[in-house]
């Protein structure tokens, strides 16, 4: 398996629940820091708490049933160059579609880490029609001749990457997200369907990861939720083909 994008940073005390797939053969986490984006990108930054099962899921869902806003149906697909040069690079391509095909953004993301349920991502965003990121999903070589795009530009300005090459897809997977407005914070509730197992999380987006992380700790805790750090990206667990334990 090539290197996977989404881990590349790790406290070492969070080592012991990654699966021997995503450890390098001395026993420790890949980790490269390299310089992907050239230019000056928006960086991510999220709190990322994993729930226990699918009751400790719905009992957040029941708790934050008077903040929600909407719920979204997502299907998430990536893709690498045929050469692994996004791979290689820990970096990943990604089409979401939203609500079937209501929507579609294309997302490129570098230079990823989590560290005790705090995640740093390097993250470069455009819409795409949804008919054309249908098709590309079915013929990736598509990718290649959409026009305009600012994310396949950078892909061939700083990934040596050309069209001629072309893009293997990935595969992907499905997660129903649930949007709160709670505490003047947007959280969001997922539930990630893989063809192996569900995964439960509850994240916000935060400038203040560290106080978020608190208020979020305490609520889950002050209401008997088990949860823990989330310590790898739906991407990486996708990859691994195995749940976290």
């Amino acid at each position: 398996m090539p290197p996977l994008p989404g881990l590349l940073l790790l406290s070492s005390s969070s080592t012991s629940i990654l699966p021997n797939c995503l450890r390098s053969p001395i026993g420790s986490v890949f980790f490269r820091t390299i310089n992907t984006f050239n230019q000056k990108e928006i960086m991510e930054v999220e709190v990322k708490l994993r729930l226990r099962d699918q009751r400790a899921h719905q009992s957040v869902s029941d708790l934050l049933a008077p903040f929600h806003l909407k719920t979204h149906i997502q299907e998430n697909v990536f893709f690498d160059g045929s050469n692994q040069e996004l791979s290689s690079n820990f970096a990943v391509l990604r089409l979401r579609f939203y609500d079937g095909d209501s929507n579609c953004v294309a997302s490129l993301k570098a230079r990823s880490s989590i560290i005790d349920g705090v995640s740093r991502v390097e993250e470069d965003e455009e819409p795409l029609d949804p008919a054309i990121a249908r098709a590309c999903v079915a013929e990736p070589w598509r990718l290649a001749a959409v026009e305009n795009s600012r994310i396949l530009k950078r892909l061939k300005d700083e990934f040596e990457w050309s069209g001629e090459k072309g893009f293997v897809c990935l595969g992907g997977f499905r997660n129903v997200r649930a949007v709160y407005d709670w505490e003047g914070l947007k959280l969001e509730l997922d539930e990630t369907q893989y063809d192996f197992g569900t995964n439960y999380e509850i994240e916000c987006e935060s400038a203040e990861p560290d106080t978020v992380k608190k208020l979020l700790e305490d609520l889950l805790t002050k209401h008997g939720i088990s949860y823990q750090y989330s310590m790898v990206s739906k991407f990486v667990i996708f990859r691994s083909g195995i749940l976290p334990e």
